[in-house]
């Protein structure tokens, strides 16, 4: 059976969210489907990092032309559409994309992200399959509050196209997947019951436990580019650790991901660590006592947990976080909803080793027993195979 997978990004290195997704499932679809993948690109990708991909799958990758980026932006001010859509399509990449589509001849297309679903949304001979992975129209609403005046007004407009175009994307598609069941209900379509959850996993070859000197208290990764990782980390630093300090003076946290903000560096200080990219989150993860995710803002699962938590390390994070992972609180994770709670959760993890202890190996089996690649693609295959 013959499987065309198109995506939004190159999904190598896996820095973000979407290309981790992407990435595993590719490695679990390539072993029961003839596959070939298109990855629509808007930067410059790495030879290292294609020769890797070709590696593992037939890629296409289409280049984005920058000027055109820009030429899609200023029209979608005088559309319904939603940014990100139109940010993601260009017809030069629309004609390679039918021409691959009619070179190929694939029995299904599945799609990552609404971002790619204009580019095969009305091909009826074919059927599809559309992950929308995370309900961002919602993730996009819960920026609003935060946001400057100006940027406040366009992303309310892009929340309000958003739900509109999730909502009018659901009827191209004969399959639909989603990342979580709190995911599915923020999709504001009456049979958003139809869409199928399928999770994310753990590479748990790569992310297991090991001993390593432990530099820092607390550990934070995750892209700080990302809206919500930069509110987890200023909330962190200017909230949440003065509190812990106040009862374990030399406290020291590291805050660990690619692309880090103006604002994210400023944090850094005598007692704040801002790494920005490092070549192995594992070193980041294994340096530190325990992992927090003070999540406020966002949708979807929280990958950086699955990570830290696979790696046996005690974690603390927030309900707003839990509500997709489904730890239990006390046991699997210690959870907090105010900047109170959170540094009492952290200041017992730092202060009570047997606690420490029993948190990082009950949230280490939670995560082995409910987060495996094999598992949750094996859902999306048999989507496919219907």
């Amino acid at each position: 059976m013959r499987l065309l997978v198109v995506l939004p990004r190159v999904p190598f290195p896996l820095d973000k969210g979407d290309k981790l997704r992407a990435y595993h499932q590719l490695k679990e679809l390539a072993s029961h489907f003839q596959l070939k993948v298109v990855a629509l690109d808007d930067s410059s990708v790495i030879d290292k990092h294609m020769d890797h991909l070709r590696e593992e799958f037939n890629i296409e990758v289409i280049k984005l032309k920058k000027a055109t980026i820009v030429y899609r932006l200023f029209r979608a001010l005088f559309s319904d559409k939603p940014f990100q859509v139109h940010y993601f399509f260009q017809r030069q990449a629309n004609r390679r994309i039918i021409e691959l589509i009619n070179d190929f001849q694939p029995d299904h297309i599945y799609c990552q992200l609404i971002r790619t679903a204009e580019y095969v949304k009305k091909l009826h001979t074919v059927p599809k399959t559309i992950d929308y992975m995370d309900a961002f129209s919602k993730g996009m609403e819960r920026r609003i509050n935060g946001a400057s005046f100006i940027k406040k007004y366009f992303i309310r407009l892009e929340a309000s196209r958003l739900l509109k175009y999730e909502n009018l994307i659901f009827d191209y598609f004969e399959n639909k997947t989603i990342i979580s069941d709190q995911d599915q209900s923020l999709i504001y379509h009456p049979e958003r019951k139809d869409i199928t959850v399928v999770q994310n996993g753990v590479d748990f070859d790569y992310f297991s436990p090991k001993l390593a000197e432990k530099k820092y208290d607390l550990v934070f990764t995750g892209n700080m580019s990302y809206p919500p990782n930069v509110d987890g980390a200023m909330y962190l630093v200017n909230e949440i650790l003065p509190l812990v300090r106040a009862a374990i003076p030399n406290a020291k946290l590291l805050i660990a991901g690619a692309n880090p903000t103006n604002q994210v560096i400023a944090l850094e200080c005598e007692h704040v660590v801002v790494s920005g990219w490092v070549d192995d989150i594992r070193d980041a993860y294994g340096s530190a006592s325990l992992f927090i995710a003070p999540m406020r803002i966002g949708t979807g699962l929280q990958n950086k947990l699955l990570e830290a938590m696979a790696m046996s390390l005690p974690c603390v994070t927030t309900d707003f976080a839990n509500r997709a992972l489904g730890a239990e609180n006390g046991v699997s994770v210690l959870l907090g909803n105010t900047k109170e709670e959170l540094a009492k959760a952290v200041i017992e993890l730092l202060t009570n080793k047997q606690l420490a202890d029993r948190v990082a190996k009950n949230g280490c089996e939670f995560i082995q027993n409910n987060y495996n690649w094999k598992t949750s693609t094996q859902r999306l295959i048999d989507l496919i195979k219907q």
